[in-house]
C-alpha cells in the first residue's frame, strides 16, 4: 500500500507540474497572439473610420484562440464608444466568459455609463462584491455604480443610503470622498426634496472641485427651492454658466462618449 501511495504521489506531482508547464505554454502562446493581432494590427486602425480592418485584425486573431477575453473586449469596446451598445454586449459577454475576474466588473460598467442597463448593472455589480469585495473600477466603488443605477432608477432613498455609506467610507479613509460622489450623493437628497441637505453635501463636493458647474447649478435650484435669496441663486447660476462655458463640467474619461447622468448641456440665461 505504501508502495501504491508513494506512485500515486508522484503521478500526481508530475501531473501538476505538467499541467502548470502547459499553462504557462498556453499563456505565452496567447500573448503573441494578443501582440501579432491587436498591438501589431488592430490598433494601427482608427475604430471610427476603419472599423472593419480593426475587427479583421482581432478575428484573426480569435480564429487562433477563442478563449482570449482581452481580443473579445477589444473587439466590444469600440463599438460601445460608437453607441453600438446590443452589437458590443456580444463580445464583452463573451470577455466575461472567458475571464469573469478582470471583465465582470467591466461590464459592470459598461451597463451602467454606457448602456443604462442599470437592473442588469446592479446585478453585475453586486455579484462582483460577492466574488471580490467592494472594489474598484473606473475610479469608483461597486458601490458608487450601484446608488448611481438607484438614482437613475428613480429609487432615491436606496440611492442615498448607500452614498451616505460610501462617502462616509472615503471621508474616513482619505480625508473626503470624491467630488463626483458628492455632487450624486447631493442629488439623491434633491430629488427627495431634501435641499438644505442637499446643499450641504453639495457645499462639500465644490470644496473639491471649486468650478464644478453642474453642482453649482443644481446647489442654485436647491437653494431657490429651499426659500433663499434670489440674487444669491442668480449669481451661483451665473457662475454656473461661466464655468461650464470653460468646460468645467464631470471630468470622468468617459464623458468624451457618454452624457452622465444629471450633467448640465448648457446654461441659458
Amino acid at each position: 500500500m505504501k508502495f501504491v501511495f508513494v506512485l500515486f504521489s508522484l503521478f500526481s506531482f508530475f501531473g501538476f507540474s505538467q499541467n502548470s508547464n502547459a499553462s504557462k505554454e498556453v499563456q505565452e502562446k496567447q500573448e503573441l497572439i494578443v501582440k501579432e493581432h491587436l498591438n501589431d494590427c488592430a490598433k494601427h486602425y482608427d475604430f471610427r473610420i476603419l472599423m472593419s480592418e480593426r475587427q479583421k485584425c482581432l478575428d484573426a486573431g480569435l480564429a487562433k484562440d477563442s478563449t482570449i477575453a482581452y481580443l473579445w473586449q477589444q473587439k466590444a469596446m469600440p463599438l460601445f464608444k460608437m453607441r453600438k451598445y446590443e452589437a458590443g454586449m456580444v463580445f464583452l459577454d463573451k470577455a466575461v466568459k472567458y475571464d469573469e475576474r478582470r471583465w465582470l466588473d467591466y461590464r459592470a460598467f459598461i451597463k451602467c455609463i454606457f448602456v443604462k442597463s442599470y437592473k442588469d448593472a446592479i446585478v453585475d455589480f453586486e455579484k462582483c462584491k460577492t466574488l471580490f469585495g467592494n472594489s474598484y473600477v473606473m475610479d469608483h466603488s461597486y458601490d458608487f455604480h450601484i446608488a448611481l443605477s438607484y438614482l437613475q432608477l428613480n429609487e432615491f432613498e436606496k440611492a442615498e443610503k448607500i452614498f451616505k455609506k460610501d462617502t462616509d467610507d472615503q471621508k474616513e479613509r482619505l480625508g473626503e470622498a470624491h467630488h463626483l460622489d458628492l455632487f450624486y450623493y447631493g442629488i439623491s437628497l434633491y430629488e427627495q426634496n431634501k435641499f438644505k441637505e442637499s446643499i450641504e453635501i453639495f457645499n462639500r463636493a465644490l470644496m473639491q472641485y471649486p468650478n464644478f458647474s453642474d453642482v453649482k447649478f443644481y446647489k442654485a435650484i436647491a437653494m431657490i427651492r429651499e426659500g433663499q435669496p434670489r440674487e444669491l441663486a442668480d449669481m451661483l447660476l451665473e457662475e454656473a454658466k461661466k464655468d461650464l462655458e470653460k468646460g468645467y463640467t464631470i471630468n470622468e474619461d468617459q464623458v468624451f462618449y457618454e452624457m452622465y447622468p444629471y450633467q448640465i448641456r448648457k446654461l441659458i440665461n
